[in-house]
């Protein structure tokens, strides 16, 4: 329950934060050619009855804008005067227009203000991105460097992988490190290079690999080989009280071997599809008691029977990459962090939006999260660095979903504003009216799927 606590926090800080600038963005424009914001909400004031759906609000001296925060968190919202929103607010629409309105505002200027949210998350995303590399700098494990290769699916073996192959790059480029980056550059090669038994060779691959099936592939399509050596051994647990110990090499659970962790977690998750079946406590019991085969001091076998937590878990703490492999690090100065982080900014920008031809697939329909997918991306103990780097990526996805043509978002607007612009005809006040009621519907239509996609998944069905 702590872990779900931090990770909400976390996730209502993150969003709360850019729904803030985003409509912050939206405001300063309007205020700055002079259009009147009746309000300003962080979430929604959906009124229940005779409450309002308040949670607070106030008015500054001098201002026409009323500021609050509403109960629904489903993002916020900068009601504008003179322009057709998620408001509904005909009846303005028929009154005689005003100078301070949005509608009698020259259309650059409306455009301005549509996208002015779009600007602030990309600026911010880049921003924050510049300021984690300027601080943390940035760490990571080189994939030529990885000597013991990676660990390959049966899908992976079928195009010519093979265990302990060493990635170093396609035709598309070098590898750098290891990271979504390398399955969408072999998932659209047409070769790859890797480094066979300390010899350089190429595998020539088909370029048209679907990435939602590797990244979603049991077991993965790759893995970094990390061999099964224990780095150490909670108290008390399975393995403690079964003699197992710190540098102890995993050999088999059960009768089956295991070569790394990575075989190990491949058998742990065949275990856990087992238990769904499971109908009684003996049941549980019978999959969990196991034996467990482990070579101590590189010369003795021993085998050793275990009874596994009821998370089938056995008590120890796994190597890692950096037990085998020093890190890089880059350090970047104040002035190289700003193009340092734009061009990590712009590259995780076109890697999601290459990602969103899978969105309109079957399985990618499936793959749709919502707030439970969004909160478990956090880390399960407050980790600012991971913080700061999930709330940069949320700030783009946000600036990219806003900016799609679709009616009721920003890029809607824009889409509608650009026509206007183009042609000289303003859209028909009830042509917008309804497409915002089409485009408000298509949200609430993909919020609902998304949530319930992670319903589901919680419940074993997806």
């Amino acid at each position: 329950m702590e872990i779900f606590f931090i990770r909400l926090l976390q996730f209502i800080l993150a969003i709360s934060l850019l729904v803030l600038l985003h409509e912050g963005g939206h405001m300063f424009f309007s205020k700055l050619f002079g259009v009147r914001v009746e309000k300003f909400f962080i979430f929604f004031d959906v009124g229940i009855g005779k409450w309002t759906g308040k949670l607070f609000s106030f008015r500054r001296r001098g201002d026409d804008t009323e500021y609050g925060m509403g109960w629904l968190p489903l993002g916020g919202y900068c009601k504008i005067s003179g322009m057709i929103d998620e408001s509904f607010d005909t009846e303005q629409m028929k009154k005689p227009a005003q100078p301070w309105e949005f509608r009698t505002k020259p259309a650059w200027q409306r455009l301005l203000i549509m996208i002015g949210g779009v600007l602030v998350n990309f600026v911010l995303a880049l921003f924050i991105y510049s300021m984690v590399l300027f601080h943390w700098g940035e760490t990571y494990i080189p994939v030529k460097d990885m000597s013991m290769g990676m660990k390959f699916n049966a899908q992976a073996k079928a195009l010519g992988f093979q265990d302990h192959d060493v990635l170093i790059g396609t035709d598309k480029g070098a590898f750098r490190e290891f990271n979504v980056d390398v399955y969408r550059d072999l998932s659209e090669a047409q070769r790859a290079d890797i480094i066979r038994n300390g010899k350089p060779m190429s595998i020539n691959l088909p370029g048209d690999i679907n990435l939602l099936d590797m990244l979603k592939a049991t077991p993965g399509f790759m893995r970094p080989f990390i061999p099964a050596e224990v780095d150490s051994v909670l108290p008390k647990s399975p393995a403690a009280l079964a003699g197992i110990r710190k540098g102890d090499k995993i050999l088999a659970l059960g009768n089956t071997p295991v070569d790394s962790w990575n075989a190990y977690q491949d058998e742990v998750s065949k275990l856990a599809d087992a238990m769904t079946d499971a109908k009684t406590p003996a049941d549980s019991l019978r999959l969990r008691t196991s034996t467990v085969t482990f070579l101590r001091n590189g010369k003795d076998t021993i085998k050793v029977a275990m009874v596994l937590t009821p998370e089938l878990m056995m008590g120890t703490i796994m190597t890692n990459l950096a037990t085998y492999y020093k890190p890089v690090t880059i350090h970047y100065g104040f002035f190289e962090s700003f193009p340092a982080g734009a061009r990590y900014g712009v590259n995780v920008l076109a890697g999601y939006v290459g990602d969103m031809k899978y969105v309109f697939t079957a399985d990618g329909a499936k793959s749709l999260g919502g707030f439970v997918a969004l909160g478990s991306l956090f880390p399960a103990t407050w980790d600012w660095h991971v913080f700061w780097l999930m709330t940069a990526f949320f700030s783009i996805i946000l600036a990219f979903m806003n900016i799609l043509p679709i009616p009721a978002l920003d890029g809607g607007h824009v889409l509608f504003l650009c026509y206007e612009m183009i042609t000289g005809r303003k859209p028909s006040e009830t042509f917008l009216i309804r497409a915002e009621y089409v485009g408000f519907s298509i949200l609430i239509l993909l919020l609902l799927l998304a949530n319930l996609n992670d319903i589901l998944r919680l419940l074993g069905y997806l």
